[in-house]
């Protein structure tokens, strides 16, 4: 079998600055198939900054080649392939297309008008009808850490203000947490029980129960850190998960729910104005 394709035998042998052609004109072609034309343009973004020169002439080979299959293969498809089956094929690429053009349409009119913000009252409505879903499969708790190292001149001084821990307390953590190999004080937000093991490596299967009892206080040591560690509240799988732990969700649910509203909205009034600028009719 021939191929009708004629290639640019050489890509223009002098490359200058990782440059792969001399310049050209617009309309240079660099390869051809039958009445399909490939030009230097084409081939742009193709070629990744740092290869070798001989990796990118055989990248710029491949995608030649490449191209020039594709449409040898739609050429004989066209020629070969029974009418019916084309017909088929001219609906689907016309239904591809269609549906892509209206698609970012409405998305585009749906990011103009549709509000994101979401009130207490609808978040909690919305938490409330999906309940069964929000179901934990681990462990949540709050709690508070510091890694310190054993030697620390102030250990006792604060281990002391990590267990009281009022306003001042806090300031004075915060103003020797230089000294902590990690820590957090944010004991307000839920986290995954598999997250709070990942900061103290500590922690084991004999030990780890001690840090899923609620209100307790966890002390553990390694060769050279003391971890100090505050449960404030626990939830077991199978409890319902917070609503501020799955707000996010919670959310998307709701602004979900808008856009849906708002695109049945949106394809009422396109119809609408359609009819009233005669746009549209319908024939009886």
């Amino acid at each position: 079998m021939k191929y009708n394709i004629f290639i640019l035998s050489v890509f223009l042998a002098v490359f200058t600055s990782c440059q792969f052609f001399k310049p050209a004109s617009p309309g240079e072609a660099i390869a051809r198939v039958n009445e399909s034309y490939l030009y230097q343009k084409d081939l742009q973004g193709v070629i990744p900054e740092g290869i070798s020169q001989d990796d990118s002439l055989v990248m710029v080979s491949n995608y030649i080649n490449k191209w020039a299959l594709q449409i040898l293969l739609q050429t004989g498809a066209e020629r070969n392939l029974p009418d019916k089956k084309q017909e088929e094929f001219n609906k689907l690429v016309a239904q591809y297309k269609n549906d892509l053009y209206t698609k970012a349409y409405i998305e585009a009119l749906v990011r103009q008008n549709i509000d994101e913000t979401v009130s207490e009252s609808e978040s909690q409505e919305v938490y409330e009808q999906n309940k069964e879903s929000f179901k934990l499969n681990e462990d949540l708790l709050k709690f508070r850490y510091i890694k310190i190292p054993k030697n620390a001149l102030n250990l006792n001084e604060v281990t002391k203000r990590f267990k009281t821990f009022n306003l001042e307390d806090r300031r004075y953590l915060d103003s020797v947490a230089v000294q902590f190999n990690a820590y957090s004080l944010n004991d307000s937000v839920w986290i995954r029980f598999s997250q709070a093991i990942e900061k103290i490596p500590v922690v084991n299967i004999n030990n780890k129960n001690e840090l899923l009892k609620k209100s307790n206080f966890v002390q553990l040591k390694d060769s050279l850190n003391l971890y100090l560690m505050q449960i404030n509240d626990v939830l077991a799988p199978n409890d319902y998960a917070p609503l501020e732990y799955v707000q996010p969700t919670v959310n998307q649910i709701v602004i979900n729910k808008r856009k849906l509203e708002l695109i049945k909205q949106l394809e009422n009034d396109i119809i609408k104005d359609a009819n009233r600028n005669k746009q549209f009719e319908v024939f009886n």
